[in-house]
Parts: C-alpha cells; sequence; structure tokens
C-alpha cells in the first residue's frame, strides 16, 4: 500500500548533520512506494508559539501554517526526525510541533533519531514518545537511531554502511507501515470522537 508520509526535521541549525539522515530517509521511503513530504523548519521560520494553528480564526493563520495543516491532513502517518540537544529533543522541532493539534489524530508516528556519540539520540527519542501521543500521533515501538552521524551518511545521503543500514531501515519501515496502513482503515471506517 502506498502512503503518505510526512517527515518532520528537527534542527535549524546552520551546520546541521541530520539533514543528510533526512536526504537517506526520503530516497529509502520512496523506493519503497511511499509519497514523501518534508517539512524542514528552517525553510518555514515559523515564530516562537504564541497561537495554535487552531485558534486563528478559519483562513486567517500565517500561510506557512495554512501550507503546514494542509500537508498534515493528507498525512497517513508522520516520521520524527530528532537530533538530541543535551538528553532531549531540539527546541525547534518542539515549537514546529507545537503549533498543530488536530492534524496529527490517528495517524502513527515514528522516530528517527540520531547524535554525533554512541547512542543515536535514543534519549531524545525516548522523551519525545510522551509529546507525539499527547498530540493524538503515538510512535511505533521500533526506533531507527543513528549513531555517529557525522561520519553515517555523505552529504547526499549515502549510509556509510549501505548494507546494514538498509537492513535497519527496512525492518523500522515495515512496521510503520503496518501501523499507517491499519489506523487508515480504521479512520476511514470512522474514529472514537
Amino acid at each position: 500500500m502506498s502512503l503518505n508520509l510526512t517527515l518532520i526535521f528537527g534542527s535549524v541549525r546552520s551546520d546541521r548533520r541530520g539533514i543528510r539522515a533526512v536526504r537517506f530517509l526520503e530516497r529509502a521511503f520512496g523506493a519503497r512506494g511511499h509519497a514523501v513530504s518534508t517539512i524542514d523548519p528552517a525553510e518555514y521560520q515559523l515564530p516562537l508559539l504564541d497561537k495554535m494553528y487552531k485558534e486563528y480564526p478559519k483562513g486567517s493563520a500565517p500561510e506557512p501554517l495554512e501550507t503546514l495543516a494542509g500537508i498534515y491532513r493528507q498525512a497517513d502517518a508522520f516520521v520524527i526526525v530528532t537530533g538530541e540537544y543535551n538528553h532531549t529533543m531540539p527546541p525547534g522541532l518542539m515549537n514546529l510541533l507545537d503549533h498543530f493539534l488536530e492534524e496529527y489524530y490517528w495517524r502513527p508516528s515514528a522516530i528517527v533519531c540520531y547524535s554525533a556519540g554512541a547512542f543515536g539520540g535514543v534519549r531524545a527519542a525516548v522523551q519525545l514518545r510522551a509529546p507525539l501521543s499527547g498530540m493524538g500521533m503515538p510512535s511505533i515501538p521500533s526506533l531507527f537511531p543513528i549513531p555517529n552521524v557525522q561520519s553515517a551518511f555523505s552529504e547526499d545521503g549515502t549510509p556509510a554502511d549501505a548494507d546494514g543500514t538498509a537492513r535497519r531501515f527496512n525492518t523500522f519501515a515495515a512496521e510503520l507501515e503496518w501501523y499507517a496502513a491499519a489506523l487508515k482503515k480504521q479512520r476511514q471506517d470512522g474514529v472514537p470522537y
């Protein structure tokens, strides 16, 4: 089943290495037959949260919020790509996520985490599960951690360990696909409220 996947990247740093993982994910999910929309907070440059999208009168939200709301409503699942900053997720990611709520409902999320060290961002990923669930997009059980991100991918997203990365990714992607297909069917049949 072809899915509409929305990749939400969390870093706004000028020398961010996680964008390499994003490039890999775009190609890898595309190769599995999925449509991928990537949300880059550096591109959208949302202000610090003052008003959520839903708090604007209909049709009066700033253009970036309207664009994002349209993309999110079409998503079958979200792939959250987070670095680890001081053992937690980056503030740019949470600011981007916090602008919305209902647009996430009844869709699974999957966490791709990375860091410059050996733990691959898992401390951030574990903390990220709580707000994702609270926003209505609970994360699948598996993570896709990327340790030593600075050497894990080339600039264009080619993995240094192509076979190992592909093996880990395919297991992770198959799990996301299962949850996304199941929830897509349930959304079509109706939601609890």
